[in-house]
């Protein structure tokens, strides 16, 4: 068996490289390399070569790297037309100077270059991206290229560390519906990005690269980002969906971030997505838009696990198993008597140690802290402080428990007013 070698080229010494048949007749020059999307993302399908023909495109399996430093291909007969509506991403038309998301950094960066790698088995050569250039030294390759000699441009790159990006962790972003290559984004990557990360992405890319990743988010993950960027940001990621998508979206969302959404949005919009949910979903956020913005009820959620006053711990668990919102935010078990009026608080903590048979009555706090409905942001943020709490019971005029103020909602005001 011959052994395996390789060897390392970017795309910007590769792009012009003159390409001859087994004779030495120059047949073309590379203009562009062409990769497979999809499930072979990464394979480079073919070359693309500016003949006199116009542009043709060879498998890349037909082509080797010589040691001149030129490419040879195999047979002339392997070059065909390029017609155009060939499913690939081409690294210099698609790549090159465009905006991609590093989702093992978690953020967006401009491609300056591509590095590749000629795989040499015997006979065989093939060729396969290996990483993106997002550092200097890309950029000084492709810009100075043609302008200084090879040797030169070599030292003066080298003086740059390289900064790459290996091509598992890249996604392409798709930004014109009028191309017909169309690439796929791994949203299961992006999926598993805490909303927080996947806010600041969309925050750093064009609104049309915007567009092409949130619409493509499923329900879930487009609301919980939702609830991490700012209303103006929101409004512009919601414009291009109708009123049907954004309801979905608004039913997966916190209710009291989904009413500060729906309370930035002009009122026919927000009456007209409304119409769109769900009866519960609609009347929990109808009742959150009727109180005003500055109040703790305009900062509360409605998102809250309670059971009755005389549950045991065997009923919370039960409680907790059922409850459909965000687990991270529960900290308490809220107890009411029949008229939902507040009664007591259980910390989770501890449950953990208590008997399922344990009455939560004989765990609950010896006082349970909580505010009115209208009392105003600037004075729940004062009693989180003073009694260093995570989250604060928010009760009517009756004393019913009606949302809960969580420590993050708070934080999110204080920093408004920064």
């Amino acid at each position: 068996m011959h052994p395996r070698t390789t060897s390392r080229v970017s795309l910007t010494a590769m792009l012009g490289t003159p390409v001859t048949d087994a004779q030495g007749t120059v047949r073309g020059k590379l203009k562009d390399i062409a990769v497979a999307t999809g499930a072979e993302a990464g394979r480079v399908a073919g070359l693309v070569l500016k003949t006199r023909q116009g542009l043709q495109i060879v498998p890349s399996n037909q082509v080797m790297e010589t040691p001149a430093g030129t490419l040879e291909l195999r047979s002339p007969s392997a070059l065909n037309p390029l017609r155009g509506d060939e499913n690939y991403l081409f690294l210099q038309q698609d790549l090159i100077d465009r905006q991609i998301i590093d989702i093992h950094g978690r953020k967006v960066v401009r491609v300056n270059d591509v590095d590749l790698e000629w795989l040499g088995h015997g006979s065989v050569h093939l060729l396969r991206v290996s990483e993106v250039e997002v550092g200097l030294r890309g950029a000084v390759q492709r810009v100075f290229k043609g302008l200084l000699p090879r040797h030169t441009l070599e030292s003066l790159s080298r003086r740059f560390a390289a900064k790459g990006i290996p091509w598992q962790f890249v996604d392409v972003i798709e930004v014109d519906p009028a191309r017909r290559v169309k690439l796929k984004i791994d949203h299961d990557h992006l999926a598993e990005m805490h909303p927080s990360e996947l806010a600041e992405i969309l925050a750093d890319l064009a609104p049309a690269e915007r567009e092409a990743i949130f619409t493509t988010l499923d329900e879930e993950v487009a609301a919980e980002t939702l609830e991490e960027v700012d209303p103006k940001l929101q409004k512009s990621l919601l414009e291009s969906l109708d009123e049907e998508r954004i309801a979905d979206i608004v039913e997966e969302m916190d209710p009291g971030a989904a009413a500060d959404l729906l309370g930035e949005l002009s009122e026919e919009r927000s009456e007209a997505i409304l119409e769109e949910m769900e009866p519960e979903e609609r009347h929990e956020v109808e009742e959150l838009l009727e109180f005003h913005e500055d109040s703790a009820a305009g900062r509360m959620t409605t998102d809250f696990v309670s059971v009755d006053v005389e549950a045991t711990v065997g009923d919370a668990v039960q409680a907790l198993r059922e409850y459909d919102g965000d687990m991270e935010t529960v900290t308490e078990i809220y107890l009411l008597d029949a008229k939902r009026v507040l009664r007591g608080s259980v910390p989770l903590a501890r449950m953990v140690v208590a008997q399922p048979a344990s009455h939560l009555s004989v765990l609950a706090e010896p006082r349970v802290r909580s505010c009115p409905a209208d009392m105003h942001q600037s004075d729940v943020a004062e009693i989180f402080d003073k009694y260093n709490l995570h989250s604060l019971p928010v009760v009517d005029a009756q004393g019913r428990m009606v949302g809960v103020v969580h420590s993050d909602h708070v934080i999110s005001f204080l920093l408004e007013k920064l």
